[in-house]
């Protein structure tokens, strides 16, 4: 019994870990490393800031990114944004 705990505990360990990586990071603008741009996604409907860069992560993500820059955001009631993604 403790060594199925253990093997499932180790398990869901190891998906917490692999998203985590998986997912681009925010990057800063000035400081994006060896990674170069790949091009752009945008994102609206986001209810705020962090829903929106949720958003952009997700798209960033589906193009394979390693990080995006958010470049613009706007809107009051419902935002809308664009962000740079680098490979």
């Amino acid at each position: 019994m403790k060594k199925s705990l253990a093997l499932l505990v180790a398990g869901a360990f190891a998906v917490v870990t692999f998203s985590a990586v998986a997912a681009p990071q925010p990057l800063d603008g000035d400081n994006t490393g060896q990674l170069r741009p790949a091009g752009t996604v945008s994102a609206s409907g986001a209810s705020s800031l962090d829903d929106l860069e949720a958003k952009l992560a997700e798209k960033a993500q589906k193009e394979g990114a390693k990080g995006f820059v958010v470049e613009s955001a706007s809107g009051n009631n419902k935002m809308f944004g664009t962000a740079t993604i680098y490979k």
